[in-house]
């Protein structure tokens, strides 16, 4: 897992700096201007998403390796691509942008944390011997919320160049993501189709119920079907190289990154049936 190890924080860090370069702090307004919507969004995906994974590992009883991954993508915030395939679905791209953008930041402090207690429930209480929930909080505050927030002052120096090539920049992550996954399975071929025979049940279900719960907890609470789009995609396309950074920063086992492999092929498809689903909605 050495590739993995090393591309991992470099990928990530590349990837937040590209979320920064698209943020503006309006982004962050919206929060204030739109509470509702915003507040559903948030619970579902720190709040249900992890409690969902949970149950799913309790039900088929997975292997402490492959719960624990699990709990690190239901941990991780949504990503660039939820964006992105939110403006395809015609939902309320601002609002994604913004989840992603708090989601991002409150992930210093939720993912190390939902992490831990998973393990602690698990009876797995030895990982604290190896780093402190304090210390994986200060590695992705480096390469998640320091680089979000030079990305931000860059495109507030320079708002019409970035505006100008935010396209390029969406590619670009896209790539480092591709990148990132891409080491994964040629770094472990020889064992990857039995990790996905493990995980990948698992990381379907959670991808699908939380995808279909979300959309129906927002069509009793938000406002329009625009927004109900938007947090259903968000609460069903995870930051999938933060899921692995922060798997190999504590793991040295790479079983645990491998339901975030499985799941960043599933999100695609299901999320792409999703869209064509949704764009049918009125």
């Amino acid at each position: 897992m050495d590739i993995v190890t090393s591309i991992a924080p470099i990928a990530l860090a590349l990837i937040m700096l590209g979320l920064g370069l698209g943020l503006t702090f309006a982004d962050f307004k919206r929060v204030i201007t739109s509470p509702k919507d915003f507040s559903i969004g948030i619970i579902c995906q720190l709040v249900l998403l992890p409690v969902v994974a949970y149950i799913i590992v309790l039900i088929l009883r997975l292997p402490i390796e492959i719960a624990l991954g699990l709990m690190i993508i239901a941990a991780a915030p949504g990503g660039v691509t939820s964006n992105v395939l939110t403006k395809f679905a015609n939902g309320d791209v601002a609002l994604s942008i913004s989840l992603t953008a708090v989601g991002s930041l409150i992930s210093i402090i939720s993912v190390p944390f939902i992490v831990f207690t998973s393990a602690n429930l698990m009876g797995v209480d030895d990982i604290s011997k190896n780093i402190s929930m304090t210390g994986i909080a200060l590695k992705m505050a480096l390469v998640v919320t320091v680089p979000v927030i030079i990305g931000m002052i860059i495109r507030k120096l320079a708002d019409n160049f970035i505006s100008s090539k935010i396209n390029i920049i969406n590619k670009i992550t896209g790539f480092l993501f591709i990148i990132v996954f891409a080491a994964i399975w040629i770094e472990e071929r020889e064992n990857i189709f039995s990790y996905l025979a493990q995980a990948g049940i698992a990381v379907l279900i959670l991808n699908i119920s939380m995808m279909t719960l979300a959309y129906f907890i927002a069509q009793s609470f938000v406002t329009a079907t625009a927004q109900k789009k938007c947090i259903s995609l968000e609460c069903g396309l995870q930051n999938g190289t933060l899921a692995v950074f922060v798997a190999t920063q504590i793991f040295n086992d790479v079983t645990y990154v491998i339901p975030t492999a499985a799941y960043a092929l599933i999100m695609y498809i299901t999320g792409f049936i999703f869209i064509y689903i949704l764009r049918n909605q009125s």
